[in-house]
């Protein structure tokens, strides 16, 4: 059964590349319906991993991570943060498993799933 990976990221082009890259390495990718009840979402389909962009349009990135840290049922969710601007240590504060600054290479994005998602 392939693994799931939830992204999300509000640029279309952005997120159909990470979908294909993601799919091409035998990842199923799901995108949330809506940001407003992204958590019940992420408690229905459990994904493997989360990706999810500091920055979006209708959320900050690192606040969400921090309702997944503070919900029970979803505290030890991978979760891999990204952007632009330098939000690391931020990151690393709300319990995020790693960080990716933006533009990463696709083998960063890979070999960083790999080494926190359990076969």
């Amino acid at each position: 059964m392939p693994k799931t990976i939830m992204v999300l990221e509000d640029e279309p082009m952005l997120f159909e590349l990470l979908h294909d890259l993601l799919g091409l390495e035998g990842y199923q990718v799901i995108k949330p319906q809506s940001l407003e009840n992204v958590l019940s979402e992420i408690n229905a389909e459990r994904p493997d991993a989360m990706l999810i962009d500091v920055n979006l349009k209708d959320a900050n990135g690192l606040d969400l991570l921090s309702k997944i840290r503070g919900t029970e049922e979803l505290k030890d969710m991978v979760v891999l943060l990204s952007s632009g601007s330098d939000y690391r240590q931020e990151s690393a504060q709300r319990g995020a498993d790693g960080f990716l600054m933006k533009p990463y290479m696709p083998d960063d994005l890979l070999t960083a799933l790999k080494e926190r998602i359990k076969d």
